[in-house]
């Protein structure tokens, strides 16, 4: 690996004000803005709010990245991801500090960023290359790679408008990925793909990685995480809490104190995905009698309560548990809609509670994600809910094996046979 830096970072703050009208320095933050001052209602004040508060996305970031890296960062919604990547992508500008890097950048913060929806994925191709920085030539000669990549041959003449999320960020990633810069920059836009095309894109990571080039990468799956990178930095409230070793730093992430709990308030959780209308209320992990337990026990029973309201009647709701291992893989999913069939229509409030029998997870740490939708339609979403420890209980097999995390983070039940065969 070079010795040679091409990302530097030096006291990155970047400051908004809350409740006055802000001077706007990039064109991508003044539009929206001019847009609500436009359609703000009649009885609303155009004069600035003299109630103001300043609150900080980053505050005092330093580091520097070496090229062939690759630095994973992680940390929970709102620590301040985000808001680094669009510094260093040029699309917003920090309050104080800067950053300097070296040779030309790609960058993918957004699904479909730079596509036209009117348009179809063939000039969206040319389009967003072109915004990129790859000439008409280079396009050109990278088309078909591009294209069968990113797996939507079929539909390369449809206009983009009628794509799914999923198809619109194949699309978008094959694109970035081809334009071979010496910074590739990637948000969490993985997820919205399949598994398939997320090990296609990780592979594609590590071939930019082993080429020399540098890649910068956020995500919630501390499994690509640690398989990708070679460094991780942690970010929590704008600040950065670790950079080291991924494996250490990784460690800490998940052993977060804020996390550790089993009965948790939900109406302002940090880690809610943005835009979700905030339904889920209260989390907590209970036994029989409805004590809340301070851990899980591997073979006991534990219920999950969910506490969920709206002011607006929701239809077909569903409601998900998923499981996340120690690296942040995912284990298991529990949803009314999958394990019992059924749906409940939601008109004020409801407890959910979804009852594990005998769990079968491995002493160890793990993460709840909880997921409300109205039929197909995603109402709120928090990715990291709570963190719940599970602890031994002398669980063992019928010849007395101790089962634990030795044998991985799911500990099935399996009924063996044996054929003699002549």
């Amino acid at each position: 690996m070079s010795s040679r830096t091409v990302v530097t970072v030096q006291g990155l703050g970047k400051r908004y004000r809350i409740g006055e009208l802000a001077m706007y320095r990039s064109l991508s933050e003044a539009i929206p803005a001019m847009g609500r001052r436009l359609f703000r209602r009649p009885q609303q004040s155009t004069r600035p709010s003299t109630a103001t508060s300043e609150f900080w996305a980053l505050r005092d970031v330093s580091f520097d990245v070496k090229e062939g890296e690759v630095l994973g960062i992680i940390g929970h919604n709102g620590a301040g991801k985000s808001t680094l990547l669009k510094i260093l992508s040029r699309i917003t500008e920090p309050t104080v500090g800067h950053a300097r890097m070296r040779g030309r950048l790609s960058s993918l913060l957004e699904v479909g960023t730079g596509f036209h929806p009117e348009l179809t994925g063939r000039e969206n191709v040319f389009l967003n290359g072109t915004i990129l920085g790859m000439t008409r030539r280079e396009i050109t000669r990278k088309f078909d790679e591009i294209v069968e990549f990113s797996g939507v041959e079929k539909f390369l003449d449809t206009p983009v408008k009628r794509y799914s999320s999923g198809m619109s960020v194949r699309l978008a990633f094959a694109v970035a990925a081809h334009l071979e810069p010496e910074v590739l920059i990637i948000d969490e836009v993985l997820a919205v793909g399949d598994a398939e095309f997320q090990s296609k894109c990780l592979g594609k990571m590590e071939d930019v990685a082993k080429s020399g080039r540098t890649v910068l990468f956020v995500s919630h799956n501390m499994a690509a995480v640690e398989s990708l990178c070679t460094q991780a930095m942690l970010l929590s409230r704008g600040a950065l809490v670790a950079l080291g070793d991924v494996p250490d730093v990784i460690e800490q992430y998940m052993s977060k104190a804020d996390l550790s709990a089993t009965d948790v308030d939900l109406r302002d959780h940090p880690d809610r995905v943005p835009g979700s209308t905030p339904i889920l209320q209260r989390l907590r992990i209970t036994n029989d009698v409805g004590d809340v337990l301070p851990a899980v026990r591997t073979g006991d029973d534990s219920t999950f309560e969910i506490t969920v309201q709206s002011r607006t009647m929701l239809p077909m709701l569903k409601v998900m548990v998923v499981v996340y291992g120690p690296r942040g893989e995912r284990l298991l999913t529990m949803g009314n809609h999958i394990q019992e069939g059924v749906t409940w229509e939601l008109d004020g409030g409801m407890v959910v509670k979804a009852r594990m029998r005998n769990c079968r997870l491995a002493q160890g740490r793990y993460t709840i994600g909880l997921i409300a939708k109205s039929g197909w339609t995603k109402i709120d979403e928090i990715p990291s809910g709570l963190a719940f420890d599970v602890v031994p209980t002398g669980f063992e097999t019928a010849t007395g094996t101790q089962l634990d995390a030795r044998f991985g983070c799911v500990i099935p039940e399996v009924d063996w046979s044996m054929t003699i065969v002549e």
